[in-house]
């Protein structure tokens, strides 16, 4: 039922240009570019264009690497890495083949892309990937998926219509240690799954006084276009750029941004990618009381599952998860894993057992997906689910509740005020 484009068709050995799969990145900060960088790295992948309201800057911070004449990242040092990327595999050492834009439109209105990367702030995802499967182009778009969990219904609504190839950016759904850890869980290793624990980091950013006073419109910022569909603010230095995820406008806070990923995990290795908890809990949040920051100081909250699985979330120490089964348990801290028993870590899945989608690098798993029309390894509905969660429990933890919802039908139950907080308002001409 799919037509592939011309472009995906692969080639053995060296690709074609004619057979690469064409793309444009649209929102080049600081994981944008590193997309952008992983998809270079792929000869049947070529970037034809980027796209970002940003021309350039360096006030993403000191640990990401520098990009082009002093600035870390934007559209014009984008640019200029596709460009040298390309430039390097040329006899003539220079190449000029890569577009910059500010308005996303003009990549969404261009027949000769196949594929976008999708990593703007989170206000902006919805629309963008709305637009892009009523274009026809595939998208790998970075999480969390959502600003608010109605959009996703808009997102997977369009990109199963249209029939579009997509990939969610939770990139441990491509990572062999967590695949085997989900299979281990999923095949029974550890007894029934009764509980799992985990911690998401801090906010990395101090707040700006409370005081704080609107700044002038840098000149390398177009304001207006990287407010899109949010309300209109008055500009300052931290509200844009890296702690747009400190303002609820733009981000779920930490929640989202480092829970997505956590979550997903725990869905996947409870098997619910296409269901969810079904009670959420606040145990004691903590929210700013004024300030250009909104989102969550402190988070803490408990999910349960209709099976009894209960999963408890707070701030500590980022990326800390305890799997507790009846039969034995597994701890992840600091990227290493420890199981109890010992023995757990020789598992050996059997041939008929449980074999869980297996995807060796995330970037390269949607290229190919692309070419085979295959579902990635997070599909828009893996992340769709994963991010409810998390709107769930902020949606608990702003109310200072306990709310029943339904994965079913997707609503809270008993709760009217929680319901239309599902919803968030688009500021004109934007809309789903």
């Amino acid at each position: 039922p799919y037509v592939i484009p011309g472009s995906a068709v692969g080639a053995g050995g060296a690709v074609a240009p004619s057979n690469r799969i064409t793309m444009a990145c649209i929102g080049v900060g600081g994981m944008g570019t590193n997309n952008m960088r992983a998809f270079l790295a792929n000869d049947d992948a070529q970037v034809v264009a980027v796209c970002d309201p940003v021309r350039a800057n360096d006030q993403y911070g000191h640990w990401y690497k520098k990009g082009w004449n002093g600035a870390w990242f934007g559209r014009e040092p984008a640019k200029a890495i596709a460009e040298d990327h390309y430039a390097q595999q040329k006899r003539s050492g220079t190449f000029k083949g890569c577009d910059a834009c500010i308005d996303f439109r003009e990549i969404i209105g261009r027949a000769d892309i196949d594929a976008v990367s999708i990593a703007t702030p989170d206000q902006w995802h919805a629309v963008m990937a709305v637009a892009a499967a009523e274009s026809g182009k595939d998208m790998y778009c970075e999480k969390p998926l959502t600003l608010a969990l109605a959009e996703g219904w808009a997102m997977v609504k369009a990109v199963r219509r249209y029939g579009r190839v997509f990939q969610t950016g939770t990139h441990r759904r491509s990572d062999g240690e967590y695949r085997f850890l989900c299979e281990v869980i999923r095949n029974g290793r550890i007894g029934r799954l009764n509980r799992v624990y985990f911690e998401i980091g801090p906010n990395n950013k101090q707040a700006p006084p409370a005081d704080w006073q609107a700044e002038p419109v840098p000149d390398w910022l177009d304001y207006d276009m990287w407010l899109g569909p949010a309300p209109w603010s008055p500009y300052h230095t931290d509200r844009c750029l890296y702690t747009f995820r400190f303002g609820l406008d733009y981000s779920g806070g930490q929640t989202t941004n480092l829970g997505a990923h956590y979550i997903d995990i725990i869905q996947w290795a409870h098997g619910s990618d296409e269901t969810g908890p079904v009670e959420f809990e606040d145990l004691g949040a903590e929210w700013p009381a004024d300030g250009l920051f909104t989102t969550a100081t402190k988070v803490h909250f408990r999910a349960r599952y209709a099976d009894g699985l209960e999963i408890e979330c707070k701030t500590g120490n980022d990326g800390l998860m305890r799997f507790e089964g009846s039969e034995g348990s597994i701890l992840v801290d600091g990227g290493k894993f420890t199981f109890d028993p010992p023995s757990l870590k020789d598992t050996v899945i059997g041939p008929n057992e449980m074999r869980l989608y297996d995807s060796p690098e995330h970037h390269r798993n949607f290229l190919d997906c692309v070419k085979s029309r295959r579902d990635c390894a997070a599909s828009v509905e893996v992340g769709h689910r994963s991010v409810s969660i998390c709107h769930l429990a902020n949606i608990a933890m702003t109310l200072k509740t306990r709310l029943q919802w339904d994965p079913v039908a997707e609503r809270i139950t008993h709760h009217e005020t929680a319901n239309r907080m599902l919803y968030r308002a688009m500021r004109s001409p934007w809309r789903l």
